[in-house]
């Protein structure tokens, strides 16, 4: 029960690793809201989750959305004591065939709503004076480029700038800003990867998910449960000299 007592918000935590993030914090003893674009998706996982969940409605492209669901926690709670910035969206696509539109559409969700979600937040705790931790959703490609996922390496590499700056900024409030920076995690959203893949790999279906499996070294894509411990730590009271760090859990992909 490392965070019992505790108030969490986590976006795009409706399904997939959000979700398996709401479940682990639900069970540390957290009161945690599932804060999704997709609010009956969100209401049927609090339901599932328990007494200890709730739904919140939020766009993090959509300021007045974002505000609401920090106020909605407010009201729910004694305040907020934890946020996890989860919601993103992958594209994929040569150089030469990105789309202005798609660009835009990944920088205001990974770059823009983490910005301005983990704003809201840090308000919100400043307002009440008590720290807080803010947990920032990376990923390996943030910390490399590759042929067709420019844009969306972009976005994470900016998130783990973000995290720097806004841990270096807050940590005299007593906030905590950390970030996750997860490898190849299997899950419904790998389909969609899968396909952008064979379209522009010329490859068969499923073969592109196989030999990214075949190629981390603990010798599998990783799972949603493989990162809780992580965001559980950096929740935790354990974690309170940690300060603008971003860890890579991803089976041994990544050596920082």
């Amino acid at each position: 029960m490392r965070l019992a007592g505790k108030s969490a918000l986590i976006t795009g935590s409706a399904r997939g690793i959000g979700r398996a993030f709401a479940e682990a914090y639900a069970r540390e003893g957290a009161t945690v809201a599932i804060a999704d674009i997709n609010i009956e998706a969100a209401r049927a996982t609090a339901v599932e989750i328990g007494a200890a969940a709730y739904a919140v409605e939020l766009d993090v492209t959509d300021q007045t959305s974002i505000d609401a669901a920090v106020r909605s926690v407010e009201e729910k709670t004694d305040g907020l004591d934890i946020l996890i910035n989860n919601a993103a969206l992958f594209d994929a696509a040569p150089i030469v065939e990105i789309p202005r539109a798609g660009y835009e559409r990944l920088f205001s969700v990974n770059v823009a709503g983490t910005l301005f979600m983990l704003q809201a937040a840090a308000r919100s705790m400043i307002r009440r004076g008590k720290g807080g931790r803010i947990i920032n959703m990376a990923s390996q490609a943030g910390r490399r480029g590759e042929p067709l996922v420019a844009v969306y390496c972009a976005t994470k590499a900016a998130v783990i700038s973000i995290t720097q700056s806004a841990g270096l900024d807050l940590i005299k409030h007593r906030i905590n800003v950390n970030a996750i920076a997860p490898g190849v995690v299997d899950g419904e959203h790998w389909d969609g990867v899968d396909a952008l893949f064979a379209k522009y790999e010329n490859r068969p279906r499923g073969e592109k998910k196989k030999l990214v499996g075949e190629g981390v070294p603990y010798g599998r894509m990783g799972r949603a449960e493989d990162l809780t411990g992580m965001a559980v730590f950096l929740a935790s009271s354990e974690a309170e000299y940690i300060v603008a760090q971003t860890y890579n859990v991803d089976g041994g992909q990544w050596m920082s």
